[in-house]
């Protein structure tokens, strides 16, 4: 268990927060012309049938460019979902609880939170599924070198730690939550079941770690 202060292990959380990218301001916007033609012949034809080629004329760029920018369809994948992710990072942080802590300074019990974690991360992650999935699947434990899932296992050991000695090993317990949460996993259970069914199981062992 980490017995450090509340404070010195939200400042952790806050350093693993996802980066906005630093670049100029043409590049930006170039950028900008990239992510936004990717999303939309992702939404229109779905990930799998969309080339680089084709994101590349959309956009209205140089295939090099684009190669050189994001490597393949799984950086451009990463790079679409960072904003995403980065919103659900600024509710976690800073946010009304029970997904952030709110701002009355009432305690909410970790319980709460993890649930209110569980249900904004299955919106995230069911809604951009294809892309999710990619990200996590492009190389051999692509989904643990991405800088969210430090964040997301972070926030999850600092809530079970909090549970005291009902939770003895929270950073284990965190991974073992997150596993049920991989896209690869969700994709198989949404096939097989469906969203709804997959939800609710998915909240049947956040309740294993009940306050």
């Amino acid at each position: 268990m980490d017995r450090r202060p509340a404070g010195t292990r939200r400042v952790d959380l806050e350093l693993m927060r996802t980066p906005p990218p630093k670049e100029r301001a043409d590049a930006a916007r170039n950028r900008a012309k990239v992510l936004d033609a990717a999303a939309a012949l992702f939404a229109r034809h779905g990930v799998e049938a969309v080339s680089m080629d084709a994101v590349a004329a959309e956009a209205g760029v140089g295939k090099g460019t684009l190669f050189r920018r994001f490597g393949d369809k799984a950086g451009l994948a990463v790079a679409l979902l960072n904003e995403r992710e980065r919103g659900l990072q600024d509710a976690i942080l800073s946010g009304p609880s029970p997904l952030g802590p709110g701002e009355d300074g009432a305690v909410v019990p970790p319980s709460e939170r993890l649930h209110a974690f569980a249900d904004a991360y299955l919106n995230y992650a069911l809604d951009h599924l294809s892309l999710v999935r990619m990200s996590e699947t492009a190389s051999p434990g692509a989904r643990y070198r991405i800088g969210a899932y430090g964040f997301w296992h972070r926030h999850l050991t600092i809530l079970l730690d909090q549970r005291g000695d009902a939770v003895p090993d929270g950073e284990a317990a965190a991974h073992a939550l997150l596993a049920v949460l991989g896209a690869e996993h969700l994709t198989a259970m949404v096939e097989s079941v469906g969203r709804e069914r997959t939800r609710a199981t998915v909240h049947k062992f956040f309740d294993l770690a009940r306050a």
